[in-house]
């Protein structure tokens, strides 16, 4: 199978990249590097001892999407090109929704003109807003989300539901992120965001390397076990592999459109990170505690049943984990 990877040379999209490789899939990144590095793409080789084809463009230009679609047989595409920082998406949301809906709108085109019908959506745990029931299942209300990065995400979902409903001949997963933090085992790639870090892993490994002073908490009032917000953390390279297994899915079903949620079922705070990050890896994390952020909320967790039970997929790297291998990376690439 060719597979189609937007965003192929970011965070997420680069490990997923390895494990499609390291998995006998053939793979065609497009990527424009807005939030990479370009040398990524010679470190997914490095990794993997496998080439790929790669083109440089925005999906917002839909020639570059009418040559890739001519020039490679592709059968399947995951699309990871969207800004993801939920605080820069409330202060630049007109940026947030016309890269990630219009770009969506542009690459859904593409499909249906060259006939390319299986896409597995980079989503997010966002889109259940505000969460009523904790832990959360796929089945709880979306709606109500507190930023445009997680409205973005949401409208989005409607509009694949809108496309299987007029042509149920797609076959479609949506897979809603929590939190992927840590890094590639080998050092080699892991995350590194072009300026700040948006993300609270990569900015505490600025700190321990001295690269930034101090780690801002954004609010320690929140109604959990010492006031910080708690977010449901899983490996990037679990979360890479979960993208394996939603596509081995739509190879074996006749035709539908299927949710998940990927998460490993567990609630760790700022400080449960920090202090699991100082401890495993020996270093000291200085922090402050600053008001909360626009956007944010008190805990987020997921029930992650449903793709145990039918993807097979089960996240089991630990906390441990992915502090180390994020260190690993922030060491090796000083």
């Amino acid at each position: 199978m060719k597979i189609l990877v937007t965003g192929g040379n970011g965070y997420i999209g680069s490990h997923t990249c390895v494990e499609l490789l390291n998995n006998g899939y053939e793979v065609v990144i497009l990527d424009n590097f807005s939030n990479s590095k370009k040398e990524n793409l010679a470190k997914i080789k490095e990794i993997t001892n496998k080439d790929f084809k790669f083109y440089e463009g925005n999906m917002l230009d839909r020639s570059i999407l009418d040559t890739i679609f001519t020039e490679n047989k592709i059968d399947a595409v995951i699309d990871f090109a969207a800004y993801k920082a939920v605080g820069e998406s409330v202060l630049k949301p007109v940026e947030y929704y016309t890269n990630n809906i219009s770009t969506v709108l542009v690459l859904l085109s593409a499909m249906k003109d060259y006939n390319v019908k299986k896409l597995v959506f980079s989503s997010s745990a966002t889109v259940y807003g505000d969460p009523e029931v904790i832990p959360i299942t796929e089945e709880c209300k979306t709606g109500g989300t507190t930023n445009p990065y997680g409205t973005s995400k949401l409208f989005v979902e409607q509009i694949l539901k809108d496309l299987y409903n007029s042509d149920n001949t797609f076959d479609i997963a949506i897979l809603r992120y929590f939190n992927p933090i840590g890094a590639h085992e080998s050092g080699i790639i892991g995350e590194e965001p072009n300026g700040i870090p948006a993300n609270l892993l990569p900015y505490v490994c600025k700190v321990a390397s001295g690269k930034l002073e101090c780690l801002s908490i954004f609010g320690n009032d929140y109604d959990t076990k010492d006031g910080t917000g708690v977010r449901d953390y899983i490996h990037v390279v679990d979360l890479a592999i979960g993208h394996i297994k939603a596509l081995e899915k739509l190879n074996k079903e006749q035709h539908g459109l299927f949710i998940y949620n990927l998460a490993t079922g567990t609630g760790y705070s700022v400080l449960d990170i920090v202090n699991a990050f100082e401890k495993v890896n020996g270093v000291k994390v200085n922090y402050k505690i600053v008001g909360r952020r626009a956007g944010d909320i008190a805990t987020c967790y997921s029930n992650p049943t449903k793709a145990k039970e039918e993807l097979g997929f089960i996240a089991t790297r630990t906390l441990e984990d992915m502090c180390r291998d994020a260190w690993n990376y922030e060491q090796k690439n000083r």
